[in-house]
């Protein structure tokens, strides 16, 4: 999820006409998102706010709450206003791949750095770069982001808001997610998009598991542990089919040879989905378009969202659960040439 191309776009200053059209785009779609935000507590007010969406802001100020006293997140702005953006995603990313490679194509930005996606407000921008990718011989995939982080620099806008992408979430979906974004706002480290984001989501999880237990009725429990489940499986599968991926590019086979073991690659994988979903979700997943679509693009962002994950949680251990020593710890490690910072994390 990840989910911070379009505060990449807004920020960065260059040239050219093509990428000032670009950074346009991304600053007028931000902005016209702050300016249609409204604050929770006046919407809470408004007798013509839906009850449903009522209890929704309800919880989400709960969870926000919790965010700052027991896990130590910045207390801000930050989603303490809410915008119904009537569409079903706030920025929609692309990715590419080469055909026999899982590794990404990134952009680069002054300020930001650079990352494996490129955000746009409007869907038919992104498909329009997405089919010029395809041209030139990449596995693309276009998503749909429910939210990104400007990492605390719109506060003085305002904060980054709620979405209606993502306010209807369950509950434990939109604590983590609430978690996640507002950890990029505690440490982020330039050019390394699997560091931010491995970081963001171990503190999703960890915070995910404390809400859950302490706030959530039993039932919200058992529908979250099951999402969770599908979660894990879905990763099992997609890193197994990951290795394979690897293993094959780089073994030095003819190119030929290598597409026809990539496609079969992703033929084993799209069967063994559809048993699992069969055998193991009752019929029911929510991944049927991601491995309909499955390609080396879809396969190398998955890692730049979790791969560290495991690393940090450890880390979060080895800080005595504390989260003030762990962001103490993980900002420090951001500030770290790469390869140093990488070797750290990952040190037993």
């Amino acid at each position: 999820m990840l989910l911070l191309a379009a505060a990449v776009a807004a920020l960065a200053l260059t040239s050219g006409c093509s990428t000032l059209a670009y950074y346009a785009q991304a600053a007028g779609g931000h902005l016209r998102l702050m300016h249609s935000a409204r604050p929770v507590a006046q919407l809470l007010a408004d007798p013509a706010t839906p009850l449903a969406l009522r209890q929704r802001l309800l919880l989400s100020q709960q969870i926000r709450d919790y965010a700052v006293s027991a896990l130590g997140l910045p207390d801000n702005d930050s989603y303490r206003r809410y915008a119904d953006l009537h569409r079903s995603a706030v920025v929609w990313n692309v990715v590419a791949a080469p055909a026999l490679s899982l590794t990404l194509r990134t952009w680069c930005f002054p300020i930001m750095g650079c990352v494996g996606y490129r955000g746009y407000f409007d869907r038919a921008d992104a498909q329009a770069l997405a089919d010029r990718l395809k041209d030139e011989g990449l596995d693309v995939d276009v998503y749909g982001v429910p939210a990104y982080s400007t990492l605390g620099w719109s506060n003085w806008l305002g904060g980054d808001p709620l979405l209606s992408t993502f306010i209807g979430w369950p509950e434990g979906a939109l604590a983590r997610l609430i978690f996640h974004e507002l950890a990029h706002q505690v440490a982020y480290a330039r050019d390394d998009t699997t560091f931010n984001e491995s970081f963001a989501d171990a503190v999703a999880q960890i915070g995910g598991r404390r809400w859950m237990a302490a706030h959530a009725s039993a039932q919200a429990q058992a529908a979250d542990e099951a999402a969770q489940q599908r979660q894990r499986d879905f990763q099992a599968l997609t890193l197994a089919a990951r290795a394979q991926l690897e293993q094959l590019y780089a073994s030095g086979l003819s190119p030929d040879v290598e597409r026809e073991r990539k496609a079969a690659v992703f033929a084993r994988l799209r069967a063994d989905y559809a048993v699992m979903k069969a055998r193991r979700w009752g019929g029911y997943s929510g991944y049927d378009h991601w491995f309909a679509t499955a390609n080396n693009a879809s396969l190398g962002v998955l890692a730049a969202y979790n791969a560290l994950v495991p690393a940090f949680e450890r880390r979060f251990d080895a800080d005595g659960r504390d989260f003030k020593r762990f962001y103490a710890d993980v900002r420090a490690l951001a500030a770290l040439p790469r390869a140093e910072r990488r070797a750290k994390l990952e040190a037993p």
